[in-house]
Parts: C-alpha cells; structure tokens; sequence
C-alpha cells in the first residue's frame, strides 16, 4: 500500500479506538520498552501526543524515563523550515499547543541533535523492513537525518505492521525497532 492511503486507513483506525484503548495499548507499549536493552544511554528524545490525533500516550514512557532518571528531550516545530529544536525538558519548562495541536516547549535549555541516543517516533504506520510512515510533512525524517549515526530509533503503534510500504524514498530513515501493545520488532 502506497502511503497516503495508509495515512487515510490507520488515521481511521486510530479514530476507532476508545480512550481506554489508547490509555491500556499506551500502557502496555511502555512495558515493552522496558525489555529493550536501551536504559544505559542518557539523552532520550520524547514526542508528547496530540491527543485529538489519538496518538500514542507517552506519558508512562516519560514516567520510566524520570524514574530511571533520564535526561527527556521534547521538540518545538518549525513549519517554514520544516525542521525541530530541541529542549531539555524540566519542572520548569513550559508547554503549549501549536495551531497543529502539537504540544510544544514555550521555553527552556536547547539541546543539540548529536546529543540525542535514544529517539522515540511517532508514526501512522510501518512495515516489517523498519519503514515508517507520518503525517507527511518529513520533519523526523530531517531530524533523525542530523542524529549521529548510532542513534537508537524506536517506533511507537497501536497497530501490526503492514508488509509493505510501496512508495519508500531514498531519504526515508527507517527504525531500528518498533514496538507495539503486544510484540517488538527489530530491523
């Protein structure tokens, strides 16, 4: 399947799920990172969802990650440039909605990409060779572009993987793992 059908089928699909499958699917995704062999790096790179997406909840993942006492690394957007600057994220850092729903920093200490060991990445979909797809726009394909080249890139989904994803281009990054509700997938 080409991706902006699997952009309309798995946007439907999420659609679909109940707030208490997002919340228990959410749950049980963050469990499964914990098996990863991942804990000894230090600087991880979170998305923070937009909840009217349906995406993944990363807040039990960000749990884990202050409970192990891990630096989190959240990113503001920028359209024009289509790319993202990175943030520390503190007690102190605040968060607001962008005009995409995303939830952004206002503020805080910049964090440079090669500092980045550990990304975890939204997706709509992905197939079982590591290829993922977004919303289209390239921005974690950029960013993940300008990590150093041993960063570990971990894909978050509700959902199995396609077998396919027909139309991959060249400057496409795919994932070293991804990790559903129920299994982890390694590439």
């Amino acid at each position: 399947m080409n991706k902006r059908d699997l952009r309309t089928k798995m946007k439907d699909e999420r659609q679909k799920l109940s707030f208490d499958e997002i919340e228990n699917k959410s749950l049980a995704i963050a469990n499964q990172l914990l098996k990863l062999d991942i804990w000894d790096h230090t600087y991880f790179h979170l998305f923070l969802p937009i909840e009217e997406q349906k995406e993944v909840n990363t807040e039990y993942i960000l749990q884990i990650l202050q409970g192990k006492d891990k630096e989190v690394v959240i990113s503001k957007s920028d359209f024009e440039s289509i790319s993202m600057t990175h943030y520390l994220l503190t007690d102190n850092t605040k968060i607001k909605k962008n005009s995409y729903n995303i939830p952004e920093p206002v503020n805080g200490l910049p964090v440079p990409t090669k500092m980045i060991e550990v990304v975890f990445v939204p997706l709509l979909a992905y197939d079982i060779q590591g290829n993922r797809v977004g919303y289209g726009k390239g921005f974690y394909d950029v960013f993940l572009s300008q990590c150093n080249d041993d960063v570990i890139k971990i894909g978050l989904s509700f959902f199995e993987p396609e077998e396919l994803i027909e139309d991959v281009f060249e400057d496409d990054v795919t994932l070293n793992f991804c990790v559903n509700p129920t299994e982890i997938l390694k590439f």
